[in-house]
């Protein structure tokens, strides 16, 4: 007999507040909460992690559910030369507890044992989570491999992983005899738990009644797709018959489409910003059978990325003293440049970050892409300039991993010039209490939200941003509320050729405004800090987050 209330091993540390007691199971393929559990390889799992130590915070009646990635995403270390390497080595984690909980799920024909490991909230101030793994015995190496790497490249075992969230996520809840009554998909990864509920409940309209959706793809392209046979092939459905499967999801031909398919079984979707919620509309409005979508903006822990005493003095409108601590934070950034490349950055000089996923569309190397206008800004001494990069590429794209490369053979040309290694919470954290300027660089409308600019700006560093994702809800770029460098969006000919417009927009950006007000007005300087992060602080954590999905989603 299923029950709404966790056994007792596993519940809550607090009495839910009472807007907060209606169950949710939270679905994530990946979850960042520390760096010392390395399950994450980006933005989706910085987002699910704040999430969830927001939803403790707010002392919600949610769990999460992800996997127990053997190798992570990988260790991004370097070659002989410097070059960045992919290395995938095994994670061994002593604070993760066996719950005991053993069953099996059919993978293309065969039964796969999986296994659940409970991370208790006394650890990271999370809510109760579970990660799930094949890595276990009574499996070959073929099964156990299914839980090694996070999105792995080969389409059957990635298809495989999506499966193991998602019908061994509901499976293991059936197995501790707990019946949520919100089944919250974070990406459609774990869609194969609908298929799961439907035979549990028994009709469709159950199923929407469970479950909520959340997207985090601008474009129809990037939607996942695949072969309804092959799905079948793999038991995607749960082994139920293939013209059911077509029913329940609505596909006439051979293509499944993951997103829309999500759209269709849940009763209600949210894009992941103001400006992707009207773009997810606008992109699935014509589909047949979806659900409403509305959005809520990604946010960050407040709690967990902001410098305490930079805080402070925020709050109390000290602009000298945020100043002091601000050039202290860098040093902790500055000590990790040259242990990794051998140079020493100077804190009075404005420190710009580029950081997050090394990937086309985020376009790492748009200021470099003019040879001789960034020779001429890193060469300015008038207006110094540090750069710094950092990021991980997919380790199979091969054209994100040149861009890398690129950057770091080409920063042995300049002293101030950084490029490292090893993206993950920790180093991410150090960026952004050393960064001066965040710069965000994605072709407009790609980006879904973004969020390193939020966790950036609670630190004092100030956002330098194309128009796009979350920003578009935060930025005033002029006049005496200003908060941030916006780079217009581009007309109609310029979107041609977005590259030339938003680069020729970021460098008048800096050599006009940024630069000159950094060196020679820095009481202004110090006041655009205050208010930007008055203005992130007042919208962009995700405690709002967190409340506004139980007030507008669950």
């Amino acid at each position: 007999m299923t029950s709404s209330q966790l056994p007792p091993a596993f519940r809550h540390p607090y009495s839910f507040a009472p807007a907060y007691r209606k169950s949710v199971a939270y679905f994530s393929m990946e979850f960042a909460v520390d760096q010392a559990l390395k399950v994450y390889s980006g933005g989706l799992g910085f987002l699910a992690g704040s999430h969830m130590k927001s939803a403790f915070d707010e002392r919600q009646n949610l769990i999460g559910i992800g996997m127990l990635w053997k190798y992570g995403y990988y260790d991004q270390i370097r070659r002989t030369d410097n070059a960045m390497d992919v290395q995938f080595r095994e994670k061994i984690y002593g604070f993760l507890q066996n719950t005991g909980v053993r069953f099996t799920i059919d993978i293309a024909g065969r039964p796969v044992w999986v296994e659940a490991y409970y991370l208790d909230p006394k650890h990271f101030n999370t809510v109760p989570m579970f990660f799930l793994t094949t890595d276990v015995a009574g499996n070959d190496t073929d099964a156990r491999s299914i839980s090694y790497r996070l999105y792995d490249a080969d389409s059957a075992l990635k298809v495989s992983q999506c499966m193991v969230l998602g019908l061994g996520g509901a499976k293991f809840l059936d197995q501790i005899n707990y019946a949520p009554e919100v089944y919250h998909l974070n990406e459609a990864h774990a869609l194969s738990a609908a298929f799961h509920l439907y035979q549990t409940l028994g009709s469709v309209e159950a199923v929407r009644g469970r479950m909520v959706f959340t997207t985090h793809t601008p474009e129809e392209a990037g939607n996942e797709k695949h072969d309804i046979g092959f799905l079948q092939r793999l038991g995607f459905f749960g082994g139920l018959p293939l013209e059911r499967v077509r029913q329940i999801a609505g596909v006439d031909d051979s293509i499944f489409n993951h997103s829309l398919v999500a759209l269709r079984l849940s009763r209600k979707a949210n894009g992941v910003s103001k400006l992707h919620g009207e773009v997810s509309r606008r992109m699935w409005g014509s589909y047949a059978g979806i659900c409403e979508i509305t959005h809520v903006t990604n946010a960050q822990n407040h709690g967990y990325w902001a410098d305490t005493q930079l805080d402070a003095a925020r709050s109390a409108a000290d602009s000298r003293t945020l100043a002091a601590r601000k050039k202290a934070m860098k040093q902790p950034l500055f000590n990790i440049i040259a242990d990794q490349v051998g140079k020493l950055f100077d804190p009075a000089i404005l420190t710009i970050v580029w950081a997050r996923r090394f990937a086309g569309y985020k376009r790492p190397d748009l200021l470099t892409q003019d040879g001789e206008r960034f020779r001429r800004l890193m060469n300015n001494r008038d207006y110094p300039v540090q750069m710094v990069w950092a990021g991980k590429p997919y380790p199979f794209d091969e054209g994100a991993v040149r861009t890398f490369n690129h950057l770091y053979y080409l920063s042995h040309l300049y002293p101030r010039m950084a490029v490292l290694t090893g993206y993950e919470l920790a180093l991410s954290k150090a960026l952004k209490d050393g960064a001066d300027v965040w710069m965000n660089t994605p072709i407009v409308p790609r980006e879904a939200s973004g969020t390193s600019g939020m966790t950036a700006a609670m630190n004092g560093a100030i956002n330098l941003s194309t128009n796009d994702g979350w920003i578009c809800e935060f930025a005033k770029p002029d006049g005496p509320d200003q908060n941030a460098f916006i780079v217009p969006t581009p007309g109609d000919a310029d979107f041609r050729n977005p590259d030339t417009h938003d680069r020729e927009h970021l460098y008048r950006l800096l050599e006009e405004d940024i630069l000159p007000m950094y060196y020679d007005r820095p009481e202004a300087w110090r006041a655009l800090q205050l208010r930007s992060m008055a203005d992130v602080n007042a919208y962009f954590t995700s405690a709002r987050m967190a409340r506004e999905y139980y007030e507008r989603v669950y």
